[in-house]
């Protein structure tokens, strides 16, 4: 049994899906599989990259005939044949979309049902509504187990007489110490043995129980314990949840669902802020610091929620079907889809496209290719690149920190939990443009346009540390902090995630986004560990400065480096990352004239040359 691996699927004539699977021996490379039809092919100079096209559409290497008689095969061997009339109009339909209206097979009703997927897109069956709002509340616990902290750690460390900044930060970061060396690797074999919902329920109880572990902590390293047991969860949930979803959704709709993700953990997170300041002023004679426990306490809402709800949502189509389980697979698209026809369409789409990857992935050593092959490589490299800088970019210091910021410039601490308030709903808000612009502006371009502005923003609030009048200080701090988060969530929010789910070849995507998941984690905890003794050594404008200039160095990492990734095929990708970093970085030097006589200079220039040619 292989382990999980995220993909994209292109079904012909439509957007790409944005799916997990995993690769199991069992119930496939039987006889009449389209496996054995590939098998029979001749074989081509690169057989690879034949597979990589079949994939895009893998009935589209049928005629007619031949994909009927395989239907019929199918059906036989899985045992699906009361469902045959729907799978031989499906797998026509899959075979090419665009020609169904010229379809002798379908009736005027099955017409209008697929003309409705354009049409109206958004018109669902209750349970694909129940299971996008599942997904939200994981995600609403994910951002609130993040900045609940924010506020709490202003009462639990004079409690506990925790002076000693590393100390402090080593609590506050202890769950992205343990997601990055334990929960981010426990995802393939929770996904492998309980499912995604499993996975999701498992993790939401944990999320449960450690917020009772951490509001009955009674010493310091009770509070650190219960929060390092919190980590179990923190990159299980991350990355499971938007795969769930993006597994169950319907194609129109899937890249809304999956970025969903990125949208509910910020309205989380300002939920964390809330809780902060609705609890600040609580006191109790017989229970000391109350206000800091229900600070965490109110987070254990959102996961009990998620998991009384997780099991009244089917399982994933593609998860049953990877376990031989097709009669579970159709059950499950049966109450995701508007209606028959279109289950048993995606359920015979799905099987094809799992032959391709299964043998995508034969005989890979899947860790040593992401290094030892220059096009995996440089994809790795670039994304590390964008998960160092969602944290670099100094985000998770003003999440986790801007109550003591306030309070550096002048606020009391009540006004400093009731302002960092606003750093949560400004996250929030401007993250939904994010949904709109990473699609059509691209990612390179979204990065390129918000590194400056978050630099020239976190230069500001440092250097208004200096302001002499305490009015004038704590106002010109808050404000540059606030437009600093502005630009952060449509920029560095949502870009690293998509990027990294897109760059890496199918085969070693689930290692790749591994990688990729540990590194944000891993540069989380270092963040959360080291800010309060960066401000002790450099004051909060040095503080301030350091990631301000990292991302100055962030801008010139992306503009030599970085290749764009938005709405390119497959075989595209492969094109883009199989350009030398050192080429690439080339062209774009070479560009700098071009940039400066068409956008300063406003001058008539030739078209911009182009660094990649696509077939």
């Amino acid at each position: 049994m292989r382990e999980k691996e995220e993909i994209d699927v292109e079904a012909p004539g439509q957007h790409s899906y944005h799916v997990e699977s995993s690769s199991s021996s069992s119930g496939q490379g039987r006889d009449g599989d389209v496996a054995r039809e590939w098998a029979n092919e001749k074989k081509q100079p690169d057989e690879e990259a034949a597979l990589k096209t079949k994939l895009h559409n893998p009935l589209a290497v049928f005629t007619r005939e031949q994909l009927l008689k395989d239907v019929e095969r199918f059906a036989r061997e899985k045992d699906l044949e009361h469902i045959l009339p729907d799978l031989r109009k499906g797998a026509l339909v899959a075979q090419d979309p665009r020609i169904f209206e010229d379809l002798p097979e379908l009736t005027e009703e099955d017409k209008n049902i697929l003309r409705r997927e354009k049409t109206h897109r958004w018109h669902q069956p209750f349970m694909m509504y129940f299971m996008t709002i599942l997904c939200a509340g994981s995600a609403i616990v994910q951002g609130m187990d993040q900045t609940a902290v924010n506020g709490a750690q202003e009462f639990y460390f004079p409690e506990f007489g925790v002076t000693n900044r590393w100390l402090q930060g080593l609590i506050n970061g202890a769950p992205y110490l343990c997601s990055c060396l334990v929960g981010c690797w426990t995802t393939a074999p929770l996904n492998r043995y309980f499912g995604r919902r499993g996975c999701i329920f498992i993790s939401c109880f944990i999320s449960f129980a450690a917020t009772f572990w951490m509001c009955a902590a009674h010493t310091w390293w009770n509070l650190l314990l219960g929060r390092f047991f919190l980590g179990l969860a923190v990159g299980a949930k991350s990355t499971t949840t938007p795969v769930y979803a993006a597994e169950c959704a319907p194609t129109a709709i899937r890249g809304a669902l999956a970025m969903q993700w990125q949208t509910w953990t910020a309205f989380g997170i300002m939920l964390g802020y809330i809780s902060s300041v609705a609890f600040m002023n609580v006191s109790s004679d017989s229970l000391q610091g109350l206000n800091w426990r229900l600070m965490f306490g109110v987070t254990a809402i959102p996961p009990m929620i998620v998991c009384a709800q997780v099991y009244f949502c089917p399982e994933s189509p593609r998860w049953y079907m990877i376990r031989n389980r097709y009669h579970s697979a159709y059950d499950a698209l049966v109450k995701l889809r508007p209606s028959k026809l279109q289950a048993a369409r995606d359920l015979y789409y799905i099987h094809a496209a799992l032959q391709v990857e299964e043998k995508l992935r034969a005989g890979k050593h899947l860790w040593l290719e992401m290094f030892t092959i220059p096009r995996n490589r440089r994809a790795a490299q670039s994304s590390f690149f964008v998960m160092f800088m969602q944290q670099f970019c100094g985000v998770n210091a003003i999440m986790y920190y801007s109550s003591s910021m306030f309070t550096d410039a002048g606020f009391s601490r009540e006004n400093a939990l009731l302002v960092s308030l606003g750093c949560g709903i400004t996250n929030w808000i401007f993250a939904v443009p994010a949904i709109y612009t990473i699609d059509t502006f691209g990612r390179r371009n979204l990065l390129l346009t918000t590194f400056p502005f978050m630099a020239i923003f976190l230069f500001w609030s440092g250097f208004s540390f200096y302001i002499d009048d305490e009015q004038t200080r704590t106002g010109m701090v808050a404000a540059g902090i606030y437009l600093y988060m502005i630009v952060y969530s449509p920029g560095e929010g949502p870009v690293p995630f998509t990027y990294s789910a897109e760059a890496f070849p199918l085969y070693i995507r689930d290692v790749g986004m591994s990688f990729a998941t540990a590194t944000t984690w891993g540069f989380n905890f270092i963040v959360s560990l080291t800010w309060l003794p960066l401000r002790d050594a450099f004051t909060p404008t040095g503080a301030f400065g350091w990631y301000a200039a990292w991302n100055v160095f962030g801008w010139v990492t992306a503009y030599f480096c970085l290749p764009e990734t938005k709405a390119l095929s497959l075989e595209e990708l492969d094109q883009v990352f199989s350009v030398s970093t050192r080429q690439h970085a080339r062209h774009y030097a070479e560009m700098l004239p071009w940039y400066a006589k068409k956008w300063v200079l406003r001058r008539d220039v030739e078209p911009q040359r182009q660094l990649y040619e696509y077939h």
